[in-house]
């Protein structure tokens, strides 16, 4: 059950905050560790591990589990019975997917699933509209399922390293996204993005696209020529403003020049039938 039989540092967190370091020999944890009921952090990456016991769903408190770097080929069942899991870390194992029973974590906002083998995007997640950061680069994607905008939640979507050849069209109605990452893919043409109205952050380096994508004018765009349509884009946006200050100055002077000139005696103004201005008269009370 492991490799190795040394010792791999490992830790885990309580209510109170407090850090308490653990001990993985042989990938197997420590029996005691299952008895602690209360702990809300746990951190096993690095650990050796190819399986995780069923003890492991006696940790309902459990808000972040993190089993990165290990050597996981599937996701326990006992994992999927986190009802309080909101930060779930499973990069660089050997998953080529996730089960069905992954959909009951609704609990789960940040998922990190990079260098894996996921071939094929996992249907459970559509089943998780609160799910905000998802981490699927360095796997084996080519594209999208139709359905993903049910993922309403989702801010972050990293995709890099992964198998696309044409830009995923479910992301164009993925306007609450935030940050998207497409580099290192095979992606030869971007429609237009200005449509993604929360996009802030759009990563496309080291893709043979040929210009940068046309972006909305609040978003960062990272990519080769990125930099030199940024600069444009500022220097455009800049002359913009100018010009809405330059015109905003006129109308003011205009505005300025046309008032009229108060009477010395105090009269308030009105406009005559001849559409000049005319004081009113002054009763004899007020001479």
């Amino acid at each position: 059950m492991g490799s190795g039989g040394s010792a791999r540092p490992a830790s885990a967190e309580g209510p109170g905050g407090a850090e308490q370091r653990l001990e993985v020999r042989g990938g197997r944890l420590p029996a005691a560790l299952w008895a602690q009921r209360g702990l809300i952090k746990l951190y096993l990456s690095g650990a050796g591990l190819r399986e995780l016991p069923a003890e492991l769903a006696a940790l309902r408190h459990l808000r972040t589990l993190a089993l990165d770097g290990n050597e996981l080929l599937e996701v326990p069942e006992a994992l999927c019975r986190l009802p309080r899991l909101a930060h779930l870390y499973l990069g660089r194992n050997g998953l080529r997917g996730l089960p069905p029973a992954f959909a009951r974590l609704q609990s789960l906002r940040c998922l990190w699933l990079e260098g894996n083998a996921v071939a094929r995007f996992p249907r459970a997640l559509l089943r998780l509209p609160g799910l905000r950061s998802l981490q699927l680069g360095d796997n084996r994607l080519a594209r999208l399922p139709a359905a993903l905008p049910r993922m309403a939640g989702l801010r972050g979507l990293w995709l890099y390293g992964n198998r696309f050849e044409e830009f995923p069209p479910a992301l164009l109605r993925m306007g609450q996204l935030r940050v998207l990452d497409l580099d290192r893919n095979r992606i030869a043409r971007f429609p237009d993005l200005a449509g993604l109205a929360g996009l802030r952050l759009l990563s496309y380096d080291h893709n043979p696209v040929r210009q940068p994508p046309r972006v909305a004018d609040a978003v960062r765009l990272v990519g080769d020529g990125a930099q030199e349509f940024m600069e444009a884009r500022e220097e455009r946006l800049q002359g913009l403003r100018r010009q809405d200050e330059k015109e905003k100055e006129e109308e003011e002077e205009e505005g300025a020049e046309a008032s009229p000139a108060a009477p010395r005696d105090g009269s308030p103004l009105l406009g005559d039938e001849e559409g000049g201005v005319a004081a009113l008269p002054v009763s004899p009370g007020e001479t």
